[in-house]
């Protein structure tokens, strides 16, 4: 088996979105890494498309939710209704059980709904009271999150934006691009696009799941990883200006997702193997949105991305 199972997914997605090819591979490995995926971008960028063209192309069940200042954990977790005829409580799944799950504008909701997240996200699980549920085995979530300098955004918590695999970035589409998104949209409104006749199956995407696993990846390799991370925790060791402008470092789950989505990364190029460009390739997804910088590196224009270029030319590559 090879990358060419996907070709009729991501024909689907090219018939849906134009360009943003490295948002679409960031969709593709979460997928295949078992991960749930961030998006960051302006409004109209063709994010809540791209997620609902992805649902469309795979078989389960999907679920859009619009996340709004005024939503409880029990919108996204379900309750407990009683039952009059029965004399007893029973508990009503909320959209978390759905396989996958569209949280849109997820960080325009205060911080405990947010928290209704972590347990899904980090265990396939939730607890309502004293009884634990367990989610589907196929279970995604797709956030979309305005930047946070726009009206009415919340900082997402650390604890959440941890359980994240990647963040993927949505940037503007260029000229052509743009003019062909024009072509699309005229196109769209004489001939309602249509679902894929044969959506990728669960099986077959847990079959994929496991080849991906089994992608041989060299402890050189994997000392490569914990290089890079161990080094966003102490930049000092490498350069000075890593020193000042990096705050806090990323979590040992960083290390785990470099490895699973370098493999991911590795099976769509069609590789028998994990090379170090295809961990440099997904790293920036990975650690972005796990490193805090500081206050100084921001007054001097700093981001993320760039203390991240500085961070992987200083690493040695084994």
């Amino acid at each position: 088996m090879n990358s060419s199972v996907l070709a009729p997914l991501r024909e689907h997605l090219a018939t849906r979105v134009i360009g943003q090819t490295s948002f679409i591979d960031s969709m593709l490995i979460c997928l295949l890494s078992d991960g749930h995926l961030l998006i960051e971008g302006l409004p109209g960028l063709a994010k809540t498309t791209a997620v609902k063209a992805l649902a469309e192309a795979i078989e389960g069940d999907f679920h859009r939710i619009q996340f709004t200042p005024d939503l409880l954990p029990a919108d996204l977790i379900g309750t407990d209704i009683y039952r009059h005829e029965k004399g007893e409580f029973e508990f009503r799944q909320g959209p978390l059980f759905h396989n996958i799950l569209l949280a849109d504008e997820v960080n325009r909701a205060p911080a405990k709904v947010q928290s209704a997240l972590l347990e899904a996200m980090g265990e396939h699980q939730i607890t309502v009271g004293q009884t634990t549920y367990q989610l589907p085995e196929f279970f995604m979530v797709l956030a979309t999150q305005n930047p946070v300098e726009q009206e009415g955004t919340y900082h997402l918590p650390e604890a959440q934006l941890d359980r994240f695999l990647m963040q993927a970035n949505v940037e503007y589409p260029d000229r052509n691009e743009e003019l062909q998104i024009l072509e699309l949209d005229n196109a769209q409104q004489q001939q309602k696009p249509t679902p894929p006749s044969n959506p990728l199956s669960q099986k077959e995407l847990f079959a994929i799941r496991q080849e991906v696993n089994k992608l041989y990846l060299d402890p050189k390799l994997n000392s490569y990883i914990v290089d890079l991370v161990q080094a966003s925790r102490n930049p000092q060791a490498y350069d000075k200006d890593l020193t000042r402008w990096c705050r806090f470092g990323a979590s040992p789950r960083a290390s785990i997702a470099l490895a699973r989505c370098a493999r991911a990364r590795a099976w769509l190029d069609d590789e028998e193997f994990v090379a170090p460009h295809h961990i440099q390739a997904v790293a920036p997804a990975i650690l972005r949105h796990r490193i805090l910088l500081t206050f100084e590196a921001e007054a001097e224009g700093i981001t993320t991305d760039d203390f991240l270029s500085r961070l992987l030319d200083m690493v040695a590559i084994p």
